[in-house]
C-alpha cells in the first residue's frame, strides 16, 4: 500500500507541474515559507542566480513526493523529522542539510473575536472554543500539527481537545478557516498570523511546551549544482534578512524537548 501511494503521489506530482525549463530551480518548501521564499527566490534571481520556482505544502506532502521521485532541486521542511525521513531513504545531499530559520507558536481568533485567552490559565482556552473546533495542523503528519500536540499536552489540554481539532493538510489552510470565521481558534506558527490580517493573536505558547520551531534546507540528490548555491543565498546575509523581514527567526539550537 505504501509503495502503491508513493507511486500515486509521484505521478500526480508530474502532472500537476510541467517540467522546469533548463536553468530554472525547483523548490519544494513548507506552507508556512511561501510568502518569505517567494522574496527570497526573487532576490536570488536578481542577483544573477537562476530561476526559482517553488512549490508550497505541507512538509510531509512534499517529502513524500520527492521520496516517490519528485523532479525537486531544494527541500525545505518545517521540521526535521521529514528531512530525516529523506535522509533515511537517501534522497538528499547530507552535506548541503542547514537549518535556515526557526518560528514560534501562537494561538490565534478572527480578528472581530472577543475572545480573551492567556495561555497561563488553560481553562480560558477551553472556554473560548466551547463547542467549536481547534484548526491546526493534521498532528499525525504536519508539522504545526505536530507542535501543536506537544503544546497543549504541556498544558495538560491534550486529551480533552484531540477529538475537537479541525486536522487542515497545511499551516495555511489552518489560518484560513480561522481567517474566514470557520473556526473560532487556531494553533498556527507566528510568521502566519502575521501575513493575515483577518486574525489576531491571543497568545504565544510557552516555548518550553514545544520542540524547537526549525527550518532545515537541503539539496535533493540528483539536482543541478545551482541548487546549491541557493541554499547558500538562503543561509548567507541577504537570504536571512529576508526571512528575519517576514518574521522569522534564527534557527535555534538544539534542546532537550522531546519530539
Amino acid at each position: 500500500m505504501r509503495t502503491l501511494l508513493l507511486l500515486l503521489l509521484g505521478a500526480l506530482s508530474a502532472l500537476a507541474q510541467a517540467a522546469a525549463p533548463p536553468g530554472e530551480l525547483t523548490v519544494f518548501a513548507a506552507a508556512s515559507l511561501t510568502d518569505a521564499l517567494g522574496a527570497v527566490g526573487q532576490a536570488y534571481t536578481r542577483s544573477g542566480g537562476a530561476p526559482v520556482r517553488f512549490s508550497f505544502a505541507a512538509s510531509s506532502t512534499l517529502a513524500r513526493q520527492i521520496e516517490a521521485g519528485a523532479a525537486a532541486d531544494v527541500f525545505v521542511s518545517a521540521d526535521a523529522d521529514w528531512m530525516d525521513d529523506l535522509a533515511q531513504h537517501e534522497r538528499i545531499v547530507p552535506a548541503t542539510r542547514r537549518d535556515i530559520a526557526g518560528n514560534e507558536l501562537v494561538l490565534i481568533a478572527p480578528a472581530d473575536s472577543r475572545a480573551v485567552v492567556h495561555l497561563t490559565q488553560p481553562e480560558q482556552l477551553l472556554a473560548a472554543l466551547g463547542a467549536g473546533r481547534l484548526a491546526t495542523g493534521d498532528p499525525d503528519a504536519v508539522p504545526v500539527g505536530r507542535y501543536a500536540r506537544a503544546a497543549l499536552s504541556s498544558l495538560g489540554l491534550w486529551p480533552r481537545l484531540a477529538d475537537q481539532l479541525a486536522r487542515a493538510e497545511n499551516v495555511r489552510v489552518a489560518l484560513a478557516l480561522v481567517a474566514r470565521g470557520e473556526a473560532p481558534l487556531g494553533i498556527v506558527y507566528a510568521t502566519d498570523a502575521r501575513a493575515e490580517p483577518r486574525v489576531r493573536v491571543l497568545d504565544r505558547f510557552p516555548r518550553h511546551a514545544y520542540p524547537p520551531i526549525t527550518y532545515p534546507a537541503a539539496v535533493v540528490r540528483g539536482a543541478a549544482a545551482e541548487a546549491g548555491r541557493f541554499i547558500d543565498f538562503l543561509g548567507g546575509a541577504r537570504g536571512q534578512a529576508i526571512l528575519r523581514q517576514f518574521g522569522f527567526s534564527a534557527a535555534p539550537p538544539p534542546a532537550a524537548v522531546g519530539r
